[in-house]
């Protein structure tokens, strides 16, 4: 990272890692650019920057060409992970959605209010995930590029209805997938050919959990169920186990926050980088700038696997709520 970079750069460039569209990102990186230093020591990061700006034009302009009838079911991934919310008509997905996020689906009785794509942002403590509310799953028709949209997905919800035969309804929304070859991760080992396949994680919701009858339903439906530990109970009117539904969300995801600090100062705990689980100190400094890559020399870490400061080297393997503090 060249020197003398002032504060308003670095301002400008969380902007950009939080940007939600293609426009944002760019006005954020034209920001970073005007402000930045002009000397040879930040040649290479302002072509860096030029080439950022130009791959988000790219997309820009590409996005406007598609169809709008592609375009609503391709639905421009935010946050950390973007999760898909499906399920039979009337099985609660857009209360659900919408008591989780900040997105306004069409809440009604009737079966398929729920047309299009709706996605929304969840908050986990301090990141957010995409969720996002589907048109209902049914044998009668289903639109041919919803399945597309899924195996994009990083997680699929399959939410079903305690009061209206749960166990059928998972095994015919877990049967229409299986018929577009997407099946459940973990499941790999009972496919001859797995070639063509997309295996994703799945959690189930038995929705509408909201009294002691609606109890009693789960448990049967519990019972009945070859793997319990996948089923999260939840009343999306009542906000019950929401907390509990978060948490496996974020650890489905299979990922860590990792957090910086700059030396002699106190860590930034707002605004963490998000790594897969299992990522080296080598993999945060690229994250954070392919030119730390080269530099780096060590990390002091501070985390509940280690002392406090104590030195690590490139490849050594981060654990969620790590504070790295890298010298180059």
């Amino acid at each position: 990272m060249p020197a003398n970079l002032p504060p308003a750069y670095f301002e400008a460039e969380q902007r950009y890692r939080e940007a939600k569209t293609p426009a944002e990102g760019i006005a954020a990186l034209e920001e970073m650019l005007a402000i930045m230093p002009k000397h040879k020591g930040t040649d290479k990061l302002k072509a860096d920057l030029r080439r950022r700006i130009s791959k988000l034009k790219t997309k820009q302009h590409e996005k406007k060409k598609v169809g709008k009838r592609e375009s609503s079911f391709r639905v421009e991934r935010e946050g950390v992970g973007q999760v898909v919310v499906i399920g039979a008509p009337n099985v609660g997905k857009s209360t659900l959605v919408a008591a989780l996020t900040n997105a306004d689906p069409l809440v009604a009785d009737f079966p398929h209010s729920t047309w299009k794509p709706m996605p929304g942002m969840m908050y986990f403590e301090d990141i957010r995930i995409q969720l996002v509310d589907t048109p209902p799953i049914s044998r009668e028709y289903v639109e041919p590029l919803f399945f597309d949209m899924v195996r994009r997905s990083d997680v699929v919800l399959v939410v079903v209805d305690v009061h209206t035969d749960p166990l059928q309804q998972l095994e015919e929304t877990v049967s229409v997938l299986k018929e577009r070859r997407i099946a459940p991760h973990g499941l790999e080992r009972f496919y001859e050919d797995t070639a063509g396949w997309t295996f994703l994680p799945l959690l189930v919701i038995a929705n509408k959990i909201d009294d002691h009858s609606s109890e009693e339903n789960f448990e049967i439906f519990k019972s009945l169920l070859e793997d319990e530990r996948l089923v999260i109970p939840v009343s999306a009117k009542g906000g019950r186990n929401f907390d509990i539904l978060k948490e496996s969300i974020f650890h489905t995801l299979d990922i860590i926050r990792v957090y910086t600090k700059i030396p002699g100062k106190e860590p930034d705990l707002t605004a963490p980088f998000v790594l897969r689980k299992g990522s080296t100190l080598e993999e945060l400094a690229v994250k954070i700038h392919k030119d730390f890559s080269a530099k780096l020399k060590y990390a002091r870490l501070w985390g509940s696997h280690v002392y406090d400061g104590q030195m690590v080297q490139r490849d050594h393997v981060l654990q969620d709520g790590d504070i790295v503090e890298l010298h180059v």
